[in-house]
């Protein structure tokens, strides 16, 4: 297993893979054959951004029969899918902005898959998780109240900081059965397990590849276990995933 990251140093933005303490500097992402540059940052002296740049952050809605339910919604014959944009990308320990325009803000963990090659409408015979190149940590933040009074998701989950997301893109491992919590202020809110899906990460990949081209660096955020609640200013969530780590956020209130 290998965990890798993408992380500031020297005012810019590299990737690289952790070797304990440290960090060992690639001269690309790992996914675009980034090799190492020979330079190691100590990793408490650098800052961890959001793993990868991806143009697209692709999302399953409705992919846990609990969650469905406690939302009082109906279960979807095939993936429900929608897009939160680039824009709301934030890395570990950035603050998840509470926009003024909503009165209730939801977290949702998930775990998230990063795309490793460019998928567009596989074959039969083809394997759709030969084209992951590894699995982080994703929090589909959500303006609930926004999303039923527009009826669409766009504006409800599209806000500037709602897609916080990393810390690292942990690979070499089967995702078939992983947990899956969210923790607020410490205290467990959500846990399910990745079997617990209704559509499978095949299924989800194969689906989307026949809508979208999926590039090197994208993400797809595979729905959230039961559990959802809101958010507040001053919290602090908490997204962690077996085998991939713990992605930490405060939550501060929008200043104009």
């Amino acid at each position: 297993m290998e965990k890798y990251c993408r992380f500031e140093a020297g005012g810019g933005a590299r990737y690289g893979v952790l070797r304990g303490e440290s960090v060992e500097e690639l001269s690309a992402a790992p996914w675009l054959a980034g090799t190492p540059t020979g330079k190691r940052h100590e990793l408490g002296r650098v800052k961890l951004l959001a793993p990868c740049e991806p143009t697209k952050i692709v999302c399953i809605g409705r992919n846990y029969r609990e969650h469905a339910a406690e939302l009082g919604n109906p279960l979807p014959k095939e993936p429900l899918i929608f897009l939160k944009p680039p824009s709301a990308v934030i890395g570990p320990e950035d603050a998840i902005v509470y926009p003024a325009a909503s009165k209730h803000v939801d977290y949702e963990g998930e775990v998230a898959l990063v795309v490793g090659k460019r998928c567009r409408r596989l074959k039969p015979d083809e394997n759709p998780l030969d084209y992951v190149f590894g699995y982080t940590c994703v929090n589909d933040v959500t303006a609930r109240d926004l999303q039923k009074a527009d009826g669409q998701f766009t504006r409800g989950k599209g806000f500037d900081t709602f897609c916080p997301m990393g810390p690292v893109i942990a690979t070499g491992f089967a995702a078939s059965s992983l947990s899956v919590e969210t923790y607020v202020n410490g205290e467990r809110r959500q846990a399910g397990r990745t079997s617990e899906m209704i559509f499978g990460l095949d299924v989800i990949i194969r689906f989307i590849a026949e809508v979208m081209t999926l590039e090197p660096g994208d993400v797809i955020a595979t729905g959230t276990p039961p559990g959802v609640g809101s958010l507040r200013p001053g919290d602090v969530v908490e997204v962690a995933v077996e085998g991939v780590g713990r992605l930490r956020n405060p939550v501060v209130g929008e200043v104009r």
